[in-house]
C-alpha cells in the first residue's frame, strides 16, 4: 500500500511522516530540494500541475493508479489519526495505523465501494456510535481512499473539489464510504503554505457559488455558523435515503 500527500511551500510544517513512516510527500519540481533535505520521501510533480489543488489530486490519483497498488491520499499536517473504541479515543501510528486502513479496504471492498474515508470531525458528538457507517454524507479530502474509482476532481472547483467528489461519486454509485469512528487531527488554518496561500474569502464565495449553480441550492447549502474570514463550509445533502 502506498500514502501520498500533497504538499505546497510547506517543507518546514509537514508532520503527516510522523504518524505514517512510509509516507510520500507529492511536491513541485521548484521546491522538491527543500524537502529532500529533510530526509523526506518526495514524489516530483511537475510545476505546471501546480496552483490548483483539484488538479495537483488527480494526478496524483492517476499516479496512484498506475502502481497497481492500493493507495490514499492524505493531508500532509495531520497531528493525530484518531479512533473511538468502547467510548475511549485512541491515537493511531506506524503499522497499528496501517493495519487499521487495510481492514478499511476490506470492507470497503466487500461492499463495492469505490471511494471512502474518515469523519471530519474527531470529537463523541460526530463520531455517533450508532451510525458507526455513513453511506451518503460528505468525505473531507484530507483522507482519501479509492478503489477502481474512475472519476476526476473539478479542476473548476480547486477550494469544494472534495464536496463536489463526493457529490459526483454519489450520483453515479449512490453510494460512498465514510468511517465515523475514524477521525484526523490537523492544524488547517494554523499552518503556512498549502491552500493558504490563495484561499480568501473572495474565492471562497466564487467557488461556493460554483458549487451551489452546478449542483443546485437545495443539495448545497451554506452552513453559517462556518463563514468565517477564510472559509465557507458547504453542507451538502444528496437525495438518497440512507445514512
Amino acid at each position: 500500500m502506498k500514502f501520498f500527500a500533497p504538499s505546497y511551500k510547506r517543507s518546514q510544517g509537514v508532520i503527516t511522516h510522523k504518524i505514517l513512516p512510509e509516507l510520500i510527500y507529492c511536491v513541485h519540481q521548484f521546491e522538491s530540494e527543500d524537502y529532500k533535505k529533510l530526509g523526506y520521501n518526495v514524489k516530483i510533480i511537475p510545476d505546471k500541475v501546480k496552483g490548483n489543488i483539484a488538479r495537483v489530486r488527480n494526478w496524483i490519483k492517476r499516479m496512484g493508479e498506475s502502481s497497481g497498488e492500493k493507495f490514499i491520499i492524505i493531508d500532509d499536517d495531520v497531528k493525530k489519526f484518531t479512533y473511538w473504541n468502547n467510548r475511549k479515543q485512541q491515537s493511531l501510528l506506524g503499522e497499528n495505523l496501517v493495519e487499521h486502513i487495510e481492514s478499511m479496504f476490506s470492507l470497503a471492498e466487500s461492499w463495492g465501494i469505490k471511494f471512502f474515508g474518515v469523519n471530519p470531525a474527531i470529537d463523541k458528538g460526530s463520531y455517533r456510535e450508532y451510525t458507526p457507517f455513513s453511506l451518503t454524507s460528505y468525505i473531507s479530502g484530507s483522507f482519501n481512499a479509492f478503489i477502481d474509482c474512475p472519476l476526476s476532481f473539478d479542476e473548476e472547483l480547486p477550494l469544494k473539489e472534495d464536496y463536489d467528489f463526493t457529490l459526483q461519486m454519489l450520483q453515479k454509485y449512490r453510494k460512498v464510504l465514510r468511517f465515523n469512528a475514524y477521525g484526523l487531527l490537523k492544524n488547517d488554518h494554523g499552518n503556512l503554505g498549502g491552500c493558504a496561500n490563495y484561499r480568501t474569502l473572495v474565492k471562497e464565495k466564487e467557488q461556493m457559488n460554483l458549487l451551489q449553480k452546478k449542483w443546485g441550492k437545495k443539495i448545497v447549502k451554506t452552513d453559517q455558523g462556518s463563514v468565517k474570514q477564510f472559509d465557507i463550509n458547504p453542507i451538502i445533502k444528496a437525495p438518497i435515503k440512507g445514512v
